[in-house]
């Protein structure tokens, strides 16, 4: 399906060239490219009609209505009338606080240098008009916008940020696939008439450049045509130069097939992988989604923050930190402060982090909490530091002009000492910048 046509075949000598087939072998042999793995840093955006219950997670429905926790029926019989239905709550989508132009200008002050919008969650609401959702989408019900485009435009008024989407393949009580489970996924109705038309949609309306696929439902990338898919992408579609796409394709390919790695949520391996890989991270510990029971210790802190991106970038992943904005369209004050902190850290330390690439050890062994990058155009060799040592111990130190006094330790290794600084100053972790390193 949607593989490179007869005619263009018939092009190659003028640039059409189906260089990918749709096999993982091909696929996989797509290199990634360059700007993903020079930004480093992202943000997660999960929006949708669970913001309205706000209530456990993002996976409200499936856990009220799926598996019956009680905690949420409970929540529900307390609160809302009997009878009350999921759909109910899409009215309530109201995004009557959102202003997209704020958000942008909010993830570039972060330092991030991507995002990724969920535009449907297993849920099945499309957050733009989409005609294959025609009656569960925020054009259709709720704010009555087409929320997805409001924020790519407002986007595309920045030349530091890239557009990404996040699309969920499978819908937890959608009928048609329900019922192409229950046939073992042998009929393929709900991706054909769907799954598959709502991805098209989105590419060529939105043009995103990174594609974040999640939610297969069990089911093998044969019955999604994910192959297929990815072939008319990296071949035919308008972004098939600059687009990069995940490993969730499909029962069995995460962490095998398709672009860079996420794994599982949360991934830090702690060393170098063999591909590029990401790290998906939300600031509240429990939810992707945002919570209106949330307490301050399930927020991750700034330090915490900063060491997850410290080591990600070490190991050669990117960090994609995640937030979950309310009902009406706000971000919260204390995700605004997670991310103006994070961006303050990136304006010192950010050449640290920014086009560099993993160096020859992640981590020190004799100290540790010391974690390296490399840049190959300086010949520099970065050392983070996330605590600052007792003895003034630990050659510039970033954001201060002076050079550092240094000594060699025996067998191999460096004495540097630190100047006089008091280490609120710089929250979460500091840069040591080390050149002629061998």
């Amino acid at each position: 399906m949607h593989q490179c046509s007869v005619f263009g075949l018939l092009l190659l000598f003028v640039g059409c060239v189906c260089q990918y087939q749709p096999t993982w072998e091909s696929i996989d042999s797509r290199p990634i490219p360059a700007w993903f793995d020079q930004a480093k840093f992202g943000i997660f955006i999960h929006w949708g009609v669970f913001s309205v219950p706000s209530y456990g997670s993002e996976w409200f429905w499936w856990y009220w209505q799926g598996q019956k926790y009680s905690s949420y029926v409970k929540f529900m019989e307390k609160n809302y009338p009997p009878g009350f239905t999921y759909a109910d709550f899409a009215p309530h989508l109201t995004a009557e606080l959102f202003d997209p132009n704020e958000w942008v200008d909010l993830f570039a002050a972060s330092g991030a240098k991507y995002i990724v919008l969920t535009t449907k969650h297993h849920e099945g609401f499309t957050m733009w008009g989409s005609k294959y959702s025609w009656n569960w989408n925020a054009v259709a019900v709720g704010p009555k916008r087409d929320l997805v485009d409001e924020i790519a435009s407002a986007l595309r008024k920045r030349t530091d940020l890239h557009l990404g989407l996040y699309h969920s393949l499978f819908e937890w009580f959608n009928p048609l696939f329900r019922a192409d489970a229950d046939n073992q996924f042998k009929t393929n109705v709900f991706p054909t008439t769907k799954s598959l038309p709502e991805l098209y949609e989105l590419i060529n309306k939105f043009k995103p450049e990174l594609l974040w696929s999640d939610g297969d439902g069990d089911a093998p990338d044969s019955y999604w045509n994910s192959t297929g898919f990815l072939a008319w992408l990296y071949n035919e579609s308008p972004v098939r130069d600059s687009v990069v796409t995940n490993d969730r394709w499909g029962y069995g390919s995460i962490c095998n097939h398709g672009g860079y790695f996420t794994c599982t949520d949360r991934y830090n391996p702690g060393h170098l992988l063999k591909r590029k890989w990401e790290n998906c991270l939300s600031i509240d510990q429990r939810s992707w989604g945002f919570r209106r029971e949330a307490k301050l210790s399930d927020y991750l802190s700034t330090e915490q923050l900063i060491a997850a991106l410290v080591e990600t970038v070490s190991c050669g992943g990117n960090l994609l930190l995640n937030v979950g904005p309310t009902h009406d369209g706000r971000i919260v004050p204390i995700f605004e402060e997670r991310l103006r902190q994070m961006g303050q850290w990136l304006q010192v330390n950010g050449e640290a982090i920014y086009n560099s690439s993993a160096w020859r050890v992640q981590n020190d062994t004799a100290t540790p909490g010391v974690w390296y990058t490399w840049n190959k155009e300086r010949n520099a060799v970065y050392a983070f530091f996330l605590s600052w040592p007792a003895d003034g111990f630990i050659v510039a130190l970033l954001g201060v002009s002076q050079l550092l006094s240094w000594a060699s330790v025996s067998p191999t290794g460096l004495k540097v000492q630190l100047p006089t600084l008091i280490p609120g100053q710089m929250p979460g972790g500091w840069t040591l910048l080390l050149t002629g390193v061998q």
